[in-house]
C-alpha cells in the first residue's frame, strides 16, 4: 500500500468529490451546489489516490477555531480489504492497509495546528471501533441527536 498517495488540501474539486461520492453510492449532498457549499465550509481535506491519480478516499474536518470535527473519512471498500461487506457510502468497514487511518489521523493533526483543542467524531456501526483506534472515546451522557430541517420543515407547514 506504499503506493497510495495522500495529500492535505484546503478545497478539493467539486467535479471529482461528486464523482467519488457517487461511486460510493453516498445520498448526499446530491446537488452540485450544495456540495460547493461544503467544501467551502471545510477547513481541510485528505484525499488518498491511487499511483494512476484516481481517488480512493477522502477525510474532512471542519472546524471553529476552538472545536474542530472529524466530519467523515469515506474509503473505497475494494481497498478496504476483505472484512468490508456491505459496502454502504464508503463508511470504514475495515481499514487493512492503514489508508482511512492515514487519512484520519491527518486531518486530526490539521484540526490541532489550527488550535482546535478537542475534536469530535460520530461514527456508525463499525466505525465505532475504528474511532476508538484513532483515539476517539466514547462520551458517557451524550446521546447523538440530528435533524433533517427538510422533513422538519414540512411537519411545521413551512417551506
Amino acid at each position: 500500500m506504499n503506493e497510495i498517495r495522500y495529500e492535505v488540501i484546503e478545497k478539493v474539486d467539486v467535479a471529482e468529490l461528486k464523482k467519488f461520492y457517487d461511486s460510493q453510492g453516498c445520498r448526499v449532498p446530491q446537488s452540485v451546489d450544495k456540495l460547493s457549499t461544503m467544501v467551502d465550509n471545510s477547513v481541510c481535506f485528505v484525499t488518498a489516490r491511487e499511483p494512476d491519480g484516481r481517488l480512493i478516499g477522502i477525510a474532512r474536518g471542519v472546524a471553529d477555531g476552538v472545536r474542530g470535527y472529524l466530519t467523515e473519512c469515506k474509503l473505497d471498500p475494494s481497498r478496504q480489504g476483505p472484512a468490508a461487506v456491505t459496502h454502504i457510502d464508503g463508511r470504514i468497514e475495515h481499514d487493512q492497509f492503514g489508508i482511512a487511518k492515514e487519512m484520519a489521523q491527518r486531518v486530526i493533526h490539521s484540526l490541532s495546528e489550527m488550535g482546535c483543542e478537542r475534536i469530535d467524531a460520530t461514527a456508525y456501526g463499525t466505525e465505532v471501533d475504528f474511532c476508538e483506534e484513532l483515539g476517539f472515546k466514547r462520551t458517557a451522557g451524550i446521546v447523538p441527536m440530528s435533524l433533517d430541517v427538510r422533513v422538519s420543515h414540512a411537519v411545521a407547514g413551512t417551506s
